[in-house]
């Protein structure tokens, strides 16, 4: 029996990109969060979207946990999940 599955949308107000970004960071620990999904935009420009965490796909299809446009090499996702 597979899981029913469902994306929330969840707008917040936000001063300005870093703090979008910090909002949506600090949910990151629930398991559930789509990571390599996660974006922010303005109000006014929803369709210009900014990555929020790093997408880069790694060996066993798992996805790096760092922060967008991060400096260094991405890592695999630690074994406690995120």
């Amino acid at each position: 029996m597979s899981r029913e599955r469902f994306v929330v949308h969840l707008p917040v107000l936000a001063t300005d990109l870093d703090a979008a970004r910090a909002i949506t960071r600090a949910l990151a620990f629930l398991a559930d969060v789509d990571r390599a999904e996660t974006t922010v935009s303005e109000e006014d420009a929803q369709h210009v979207r900014h990555r929020v965490f790093c997408d880069r796909l790694l060996d066993g299809r798992r996805r790096c946990p760092l922060r967008a446009h991060h400096d260094g090499e991405c890592r695999p996702p630690s074994a406690a999940g995120r």
